[in-house]
């Protein structure tokens, strides 16, 4: 048995949570508030996760102090945009001996940097790993076997993380390609985002089908420009990630991408999804680095401009349908 503190009650902070208590590990949940924690505590219930129970091994708290004391491992799990500003709440408080796990997927809008940079900027003598793979909250949280991967250049983060989530339900890969299952976590869902509008347009499975695979070839373009390893992009970080997002009606990326396809705009959107799209919140971001890279990526572009310069997605398509022809 381990002692994990997990920084984050949404979806899926609470679903390894129940997870990991399940399996046998000692688990504090932090969250910013009351009413989640009493949910968690009292009806042992997350208001995000309907058919789920809360084990008895899960305590939940709104105090950073008491759920990072004793812990072997912290587990990150928050929307990309408030990475940095709940790590610097208790990043004073992580000791020498604990590891920190990120398992947030995203950029921070308005510097561009991944999130194992932001780790590196606040908590720069900490080890730590990105964790990653096709995973629905929502099923894991039921104990649907599921496979993911944990990034890491430290082979002890490896090996603890492993450990405490190998059962029989969960099948942990390792790798080193830390930049590598970052960026196709954090791209995937954009491409899932534009898949979802396909959808909202009643496009059809030839056209879904033509955007998830181009999307994948963009997100491997950027994703190698920037560090990352092909190989990783066509394994469980980036294809596998890539197909469980596009392709279920869990994923809020997708059901957004449907909304704005079938005229919502954004802002109707997010009140229909009513939690965090982080597609939506790094769409600019992977826009700008595409430029940066100096990166061919036109399904990105056109995204982009549906949601920043009002162009109608039936055109968009129009436009990617018509690009000058070449060889795949």
């Amino acid at each position: 048995m381990r002692k994990i503190a997990i920084i984050g009650s949404g979806s899926w902070g609470a679903a390894l949570g129940i997870y990991l208590a399940n399996n046998g590990n000692e688990v504090k949940l932090w969250s910013f508030n009351e009413d989640e924690k009493k949910s968690i505590n009292n009806d042992k219930k997350c208001i995000f996760l309907p058919k789920a129970v809360v084990p008895d091994g899960i305590v939940c708290s709104t105090d950073f102090a008491e759920v990072l004391d004793g812990a072997e491992i912290i587990l990150h799990v928050t929307p990309s945009k408030f990475v940095r500003s709940t790590l610097v709440q208790y990043k004073d408080l992580v000791k020498e001996n604990q590891m920190l796990i990120m398992c947030s997927k995203g950029f921070e809008a308005g510097t561009d940097l991944t999130l194992d940079e932001v780790i590196k900027q606040e908590l720069p003598n900490t080890k730590y790993g990105i964790l990653s793979g096709p995973s629905h909250a929502e099923e894991v949280s039921l104990d649907i076997p599921t496979a993911l991967v944990i990034a890491s250049e430290d082979d002890e983060v490896k090996e603890k993380v492993v450990e405490a989530f190998k059962s029989p339900k969960m099948r942990l890969y390792t790798s080193k390609d830390v930049r590598g299952v970052e960026l196709g976590a954090a791209l995937k869902n954009i491409i899932a985002f534009c898949a979802g509008v396909s959808v909202g347009l009643n496009l059809g499975d030839n056209t879904f089908a033509a955007l998830a695979t181009r999307g994948l070839v963009e997100i491997a373009r950027l994703g190698t420009a920037m560090g990352g390893q092909e190989k990783t992009f066509y394994g469980l970080t980036g294809l596998g990630d890539l197909i469980v997002t596009c392709g279920s009606t869990h994923s809020r990326n997708r059901r957004a991408g449907e909304l704005i396809g079938k005229g919502y705009s954004i802002e109707e959107a997010k009140k229909q999804i009513g939690m965090t799209i982080e597609s939506v919140d790094n769409i600019d971001v992977a826009y700008k680095l595409a430029k940066k890279y100096n990166v061919e990526m036109p399904i990105v572009n056109a995204v982009y401009d549906v949601l920043y310069n009002g162009l109608d997605p039936k055109t968009a398509v129009e436009n990617l349908m018509t690009r000058t022809l070449k060889e795949e």
